[in-house]
């Protein structure tokens, strides 16, 4: 069985307002990303960790949306990692793979998700990711060029991220157990020694930060 758990806890206050519910294609941000994967052939439910007090904003956008798959809302945590463990700790009791997503990265592919999928079951986990293509320079914080960074083995990691649930709840409890913060959930596998692997997106798979992302992802979802 497969759970998506979707992390839509954020406060989204460097734009000014909550970032999921901004609409774009005629839909609020975050429905997109529910939608896609509600619709993937592969995924038996969805878990969407939300923020205190959103519920009845996510369950009005319920309404609005034609779903078909079982769907349960959690709130999430201060951090990242406290949002995700909530999720895992709230997947169906029959799941063994656990893909989690930014609620506020709507345009992922089918493919990518197949293909993340596919890669996580080989290796016991997998993430989409890019290469990096632009000239990388470290300042150490001075605000000027100190030398140039090697990008050629260097990858900017996005979501999907997908994991065995055994390998995942493992990487959590060694975060926890570590005080540390991550920013992705790749990061934990590392504190335990688990492979991840890396997964080339094949078509682009932005995420809204800011106000000036939200055209691009109209032109890609109506595409």
């Amino acid at each position: 069985m497969v759970s998506a758990v979707i992390v839509a806890a954020g406060s989204g206050t460097r734009m000014g307002a909550d970032k999921l519910f901004l609409e774009v294609a005629g839909f609020p941000v975050v429905s997109h990303t529910w939608r896609r994967f509600d619709a993937h052939p592969e995924v038996d439910e969805v878990v969407i960790v939300i923020r205190e007090n959103a519920r009845a904003d996510f369950e009005l956008l319920r309404k609005q949306l034609a779903l078909s798959k079982p769907y349960c809302f959690v709130e999430g945590g201060v951090e990242r990692q406290h949002s995700v463990s909530n999720g895992l700790a709230a997947v169906n009791s029959n799941c063994e793979w656990v893909v989690i997503q930014d609620g506020a990265r709507p345009c992922t592919a089918n493919e990518a998700i197949t293909a993340t999928l596919a890669a996580a079951r080989m290796s016991g986990a997998a993430v989409v990711a890019s290469k990096i293509t632009d000239t990388l320079k470290y300042s150490g914080g001075t605000g000027h060029i100190i030398n140039n960074v090697e990008r050629t083995h260097l990858w900017a990691v996005q979501t999907p991220q997908v994991f065995a649930l055994e390998v995942i709840r493992k990487a959590m409890l060694a975060v926890r157990a570590q005080d540390a913060v991550i920013t992705d959930d790749a990061a934990a596998c590392e504190l335990i020694d688990q492979s991840v692997a890396l997964v080339e997106a094949g078509a682009p798979n932005p995420k809204v930060t800011t106000a000036a992302d939200l055209p691009l992802v109209g032109l890609l979802i109506r595409q």
